[in-house]
């Protein structure tokens, strides 16, 4: 990826995580949301951001608010970012912090016998 599509990904990023926090008064939204990553496409046409929430059972509500709230989005994004063209937002959930969550349940579960100190050898 160039430096170009690094930077609008990093700034886009910056900036709806600023939109989701402080000005959308959904209280659907009330819970911590985090855009985890944003990929935007080479002629900024279409851009996809990965939501992460703290409460994985609220995570399709919270990514159906903010697609129905895409247009106040993209407005607000054009506002604050000078891009040729302001993309469509797709919000999709981003398994890894689902995935890691379950990873750390099983290890959890495990039933692995703790060594013990062979000090007596």
């Amino acid at each position: 990826m160039n430096k170009r599509m690094e930077r609008a990904n990093s700034e886009i990023k910056r900036v709806l995580m600023e939109i989701v926090q402080t000005k959308m008064n959904d209280p659907r939204l009330n819970q911590i949301v985090n855009i985890t990553e944003v990929n935007v496409t080479p002629d900024f046409k279409y851009c996809k951001a990965k939501v992460s929430v703290l409460d994985l059972k609220q995570i399709d509500e919270v990514t159906k608010v903010l697609q129905k709230s895409e247009g106040f989005i993209k407005r607000e994004l054009a506002k604050a970012v000078d891009m040729p063209q302001v993309p469509k937002i797709s919000f999709v959930v981003d398994k890894s912090t689902e995935n890691a969550i379950r990873v750390e349940e099983i290890l959890r579960n495990l039933n692995i016998p703790r060594e013990e100190d062979n000090d007596q050898e």
